[in-house]
């Protein structure tokens, strides 16, 4: 997991029936230690010593849900400045210090938070503490930095969104399912919103959303607990408590009105059709059940949509599924591009027809229990390395925080485990019916340039 529980890469179609580890074993992810500094830093600490590696995560509570109109894309930027420079650390000196001990070091932006990981061998722990905790503390937030920092943002939007295929329109999806801003706006920002903002407006959110009462930090793997304590408060616990920040209002009414559009693309080949419904936040009700409908759903070959748009009716080349988990009201989202010969009309039909099956309970518990596994498969069979499978120290603390952040308790992991298993088919059909109501999709068609 980095955005949930449900996020990863792996399906096992076909097992019968996958025992969770917890009902022999205990926690799902044992927690040695977890305590919280003067100054408000949270820190879970979760021992195994199976291999010699660990894994440092620190997460921020700032995500572009926190942004204001005008200044949009800061979460997002200050992820690029984090990485240029302190006041014992140099411009790029944290990834070839990583880089020299064998370690790994990555961040992610999204709507709700910042995180920061390293993976290391764990005798370079204590290093790690010192080069974050000290930007923690003295991040150079110069207009050099500042400026250099924003060509990057830029440059990125422009390759890895303006002239990506489909991202204008999915982009378009997200800024038309919601009707917030707080939940609307890209997690990128503007052009517009960047090159008029200045290296104040860059101090003044770093001041007012990083400092240790606004993060958590969680390190598994090969540690010593009572070590890593003693080391976290001689990095961490000077470092000041920063002013409080009013938590956004994200409200939205649920389910929406449907909404349409029509987007011409530079850069697609054949045509696409993005449906997005809003959804309500992580541990809501719904959020159980409509985990497994994404997999009965969207998720691999055997699924309804594949074997229907794909296999069966053969008007499609892919399906695939956007979903987007947050602390407040999320979204929903099937991607389906499809052959030239068929049509927007056609596809939306097909989709509707399938999500009916679903809201007419029409589905066996062996379809369930099938959906059921393929989460487990997400969360315990996933890569050793994967940041979402419980099997690597990187996700176990990127669990821990994640869940330490957003709802007070780490423990909440292994309730959620089990309140997937428990979903039944009446839920699944209940949960349809109230996320997937008539008319009430955002619809926005793609076509190739040239082709409108």
């Amino acid at each position: 997991m980095i955005n949930s529980i449900r996020k990863a890469a792996i399906v096992l179609a076909g097992i019968v029936c996958l025992t969770l580890p917890a009902e022999a074993n205990g926690p799902l992810i044992p927690i040695t230690k977890d305590f919280t500094l003067p100054n408000g830093l949270r820190v879970i600490l979760s021992e195994d010593h199976s291999r010699p590696v660990a894994a440092i995560v620190t997460i921020y509570d700032v995500g572009s849900r926190h942004e204001v109109k005008g200044k949009s894309g800061f979460a997002h930027l200050f992820e690029h400045m984090m990485f240029e420079g302190s006041e014992n650390i140099s411009k790029s000196e944290m990834s070839h210090y990583l880089d020299t001990m064998g370690g790994d070091v990555n961040a992610s932006t999204s709507t709700d938070y910042t995180i920061y990981y390293e993976s290391v061998p764990s005798n370079m722990v204590e290093r790690i503490f010192w080069a974050e905790s000290d930007r923690m503390r003295s991040l150079k937030v110069t207009q050099e930095n500042f400026k250099n920092q924003l060509e990057t943002v830029k440059e990125e939007k422009r390759g890895s969104y303006d002239n990506r295929p489909y991202m204008p329109a999915y982009l378009k999806m997200q800024e038309m399912v919601f009707d917030n801003w707080s939940n609307a706006h890209p997690v990128i920002g503007s052009f517009a919103d960047l090159e008029s903002s200045s290296v104040y407006d860059a101090q003044k959110f770093f001041k007012s959303h990083y400092g240790p009462n606004r993060a958590c930090m969680a390190i598994a793997g090969d540690i010593d607990a009572a070590v890593v304590e003693v080391l976290i408060k001689k990095y961490y616990g000077s470092i000041a408590r920063i002013g409080g920040t009013t938590s956004p209002l994200v409200n939205e009414i649920i389910p929406g009105k449907s909404k349409r559009a029509l987007v011409k693309d530079d850069y697609a080949e054949v045509p696409g059709l993005f449906m997005a419904w809003k959804t309500p936040g992580m541990r809501m009700s719904d959020y159980y059940a409509l985990g497994l409908i994404e997999k009965l759903l969207v998720d691999g070959k055997s699924s309804m949509l594949y074997q229907r748009l794909v296999k069966s009716e053969q008007t499609a080349l892919e399906v695939e599924n956007y979903t987007e988990e947050r602390r407040g009201p999320g979204n929903f989202c099937v991607f389906v591009s499809y052959k030239p010969g068929a049509t927007a009309k056609k596809i939306e039909s097909s989709v509707l027809a399938e999500i009916a099956k679903l809201k007419a309970g029409k589905i066996t518990s062996t379809e369930l229990q099938k959906a059921k596994n393929q989460l487990q498969a997400d969360l315990f069979a996933s890569p050793s390395d994967s940041a979402s499978s419980m099997q690597s120290a990187l996700g176990r603390a990127s669990f821990l925080a994640m869940y330490a952040l957003f709802f007070g308790d780490p423990k909440l992991v292994d309730i959620d485990v089990a309140k997937y298993m428990n979903v039944s088919v009446s839920d699944i059909q209940k949960t349809a019916q109230r996320i997937f109501p008539a008319n009430s999709a955002t619809v926005v068609e793609v076509k190739p340039a040239g082709k409108i």
